[in-house]
C-alpha cells in the first residue's frame, strides 16, 4: 500500500496551479496539475486554462506560460467537473496550500460547485518534520531532499515534486509518524504557512488588540521585530478566536487571503475590556498606519459647522477645522466631516430636505433681497426676500441641525471610565490613556491632552453611557 494511504481511503491529490497573479475572485488560473495517488496507483493530469485577463510579462518569464499558449485553452468552467472529480474525496495536498485551495475553491464556486476537501499544506508538514530548518519553500525542499525537477514553475511539474517529497519523508520516518503529523495538521485550525503555531497557541482568549507583522526588511524568513510596521491591527473581546477567524479555510475575500499569506509574526496587547480594545486599536492604527487597515485612518481635514450670530444678531453657519477648535467644550457645533466637500454636501441635503434657503446658508452667492433659484423651484420658503422671517428660518435651521449636534462635554474637568480594574482617563472627549495604578493615573493627568480624534470621540460617547464615571 502507498505510504499513509490507509488513513485516507479516498486517496491523495497532489495539486499545483499557476495563475496570472490576479485575485482568487477573478478567473486568474492559467494551469492546473494533479497527481492522484490511491490503491490503483499513480495518475497524472494537467491542463492549461484560459484566464479572463492577460498574463503579465513577469509571470510569463517565471512559468513559461504566455497568452498564445492559453488562447485556445478551456475556461475553468469548462473543466470544473473533471477537476472536481479528480479531487473529490481525496486529501488535498499542496505547497502553501491556502493559495491553491483558495483559488480553486473560488473557481468552483463560480462554476456552481462546492469543494470542501481536507487540506494538507506541505510547508507546514515540512516545518513539523524538520524544525531545525528555517526555510521550507519548494526550492529548499528540492535541494534538501534531492528531488528531481522535471518542469519547475509548471503546475504538473510542481505537483510531481510534492509527490516525491511525500515518498522521501516516508523513507526517512518510522511508520505512523507521518500519519500522526498529518492528522494533527489537517484537524488543526488553518494557519498561514510562515506563522509559528506556538504564537497562536499562546494567544489569550481575552479582550485586547492584535498586530499582524510581515517579513522583515532584510528578507529573513520566520518573523519580524517590534520596530517593523504592522500589516494589520485589529481588536476583539476574544483575541485568540478572532485571530483564528482570519485564517479560516474558507476565505471570503482576496484581501483576507492576501493578508494571511503575508503574516509572519503576531503581537498582542491585552485590555480590561471591549472599550479598552476599541480605544487602543484606534490609537495604534493612526500612529502606525498599517497597510491593510482601511478604517480608523488619521484625517487632518476634519471639520464641523459652527452656528453663531453675526454683529446684528442674525444666525449664520461657519465651517471650522478641528485644529482650530476645542471640541467638547463648545455647545454650538454640528456634525463631523472628513472633508470640506462632505460638509458642504451634507448641508445642501439638509437645505433640500427642510426647504432652507441656500444663499442664507452661505452655499450660494445671490443678490440681497432677490428671490433665490430654490424659491423659484418651491424648495425655499422665501427667507431670501422677506417671504419668511429670519427668526423662523433660523429656528427651522436649528431643528434641521439637531441630529448633527456634537455631544457637549458636561464635566468640569477630566473623568475616569472604570472598566474592570482599569480607568480610562478622558478629558473633553479626548482619551488621555488607561491607568491601573495611582502613579500611572497621575502621569496621565499631567501629560496634557492629545489632539481631537473623531473615532475616539465616537467610542467615548457610547462608553460614558455604559461604564461607571469617576470624577478625577
Amino acid at each position: 500500500m502507498t505510504p499513509s494511504l490507509h488513513s485516507f481511503p479516498g486517496g491523495l491529490a497532489f495539486v499545483d496551479i499557476e495563475t496570472t497573479g490576479g485575485p482568487a475572485q477573478r478567473e486568474s488560473i492559467t494551469e492546473v496539475g494533479i497527481v492522484q495517488v490511491d490503491e490503483d496507483g499513480v495518475r497524472e493530469w494537467s491542463t492549461l486554462v484560459r484566464p479572463e485577463s492577460r498574463i503579465p510579462e513577469t509571470i510569463q518569464r517565471l512559468t513559461g506560460i504566455d497568452d498564445d499558449m492559453v488562447a485556445d485553452a478551456p475556461r475553468f468552467a469548462d473543466i470544473a467537473d473533471e477537476v472536481f472529480d479528480r479531487l473529490d474525496g481525496r486529501l488535498f495536498v499542496a505547497h502553501n496550500a491556502r493559495f491553491d485551495h483558495g483559488h480553486l475553491r473560488a473557481a468552483f464556486r463560480r462554476a456552481g460547485l462546492d469543494m470542501r476537501p481536507q487540506v494538507l499544506c506541505t510547508v507546514k508538514l515540512s516545518r513539523r518534520l524538520f524544525p531545525d530548518h528555517r526555510r521550507h519553500g519548494l526550492d529548499h525542499l528540492i535541494e534538501r531532499h534531492g528531488l528531481v525537477v522535471a518542469d519547475r514553475h509548471r503546475a504538473l511539474g510542481d505537483a510531481q515534486l510534492l509527490w516525491q517529497f511525500w515518498q522521501k519523508i516516508h523513507e526517512r520516518f518510522p511508520p505512523g509518524h507521518i500519519e500522526a503529523m498529518v492528522r494533527e495538521l489537517v484537524g488543526h485550525p488553518s494557519l498561514p504557512p510562515h506563522l509559528d503555531p506556538e504564537q497562536v497557541a499562546e494567544l489569550p482568549d481575552t479582550p485586547g488588540v492584535y498586530l499582524f507583522y510581515g517579513e522583515r526588511d532584510g528578507g529573513t524568513e520566520g518573523g519580524t521585530d517590534s520596530s517593523a510596521l504592522p500589516l494589520y491591527i485589529g481588536k476583539s473581546t476574544r483575541l485568540r478566536s478572532r485571530v483564528l477567524s482570519h485564517f479560516a479555510a474558507d476565505h471570503t475575500s482576496d484581501r483576507e487571503l492576501s493578508l494571511s499569506q503575508q503574516v509572519r509574526h503576531i503581537e498582542w496587547i491585552e485590555t480590561a475590556g471591549e472599550i479598552g480594545a476599541l480605544l487602543k486599536e484606534a490609537e495604534l492604527v493612526k500612529r502606525l498606519q498599517p497597510t491593510h487597515n482601511r478604517q480608523l485612518r488619521r484625517n487632518r481635514e476634519l471639520c464641523t459647522w459652527r452656528l453663531a450670530t453675526d454683529i446684528v444678531g442674525d444666525w449664520r453657519l461657519e465651517l471650522m477645522h478641528a485644529a482650530d477648535l476645542d471640541f467638547g467644550r463648545r455647545d454650538d457645533l454640528y456634525g463631523f466631516f472628513r472633508t470640506r466637500r462632505e460638509a458642504t454636501n451634507r448641508l445642501r441635503a439638509l437645505a433640500r430636505d427642510h426647504a432652507l434657503c441656500p444663499p442664507l446658508l452661505g452655499l450660494e452667492k445671490h443678490p440681497q433681497g432677490a428671490r433665490c433659484f430654490d424659491f423659484q423651484l418651491k424648495r425655499c420658503r422665501g427667507a431670501c426676500h422677506g417671504g419668511e422671517s429670519p427668526q423662523a428660518h433660523a429656528l427651522r435651521l436649528i431643528e434641521a441641525l439637531h441630529a448633527l449636534k456634537v455631544e457637549h462635554w458636561t464635566w468640569p474637568g477630566p473623568i475616569g471610565l472604570r472598566e474592570g480594574e482599569a480607568i480610562h482617563v478622558v478629558d473633553g472627549w479626548r482619551w488621555l490613556g488607561t491607568a491601573t495604578d495611582e502613579a500611572t493615573l497621575a502621569d496621565l493627568l499631567e501629560a496634557g491632552r492629545p489632539a481631537f480624534d473623531l473615532d475616539i470621540y465616537k467610542i467615548l460617547v457610547k462608553a460614558v453611557k455604559r461604564l461607571a464615571v469617576v470624577n478625577l
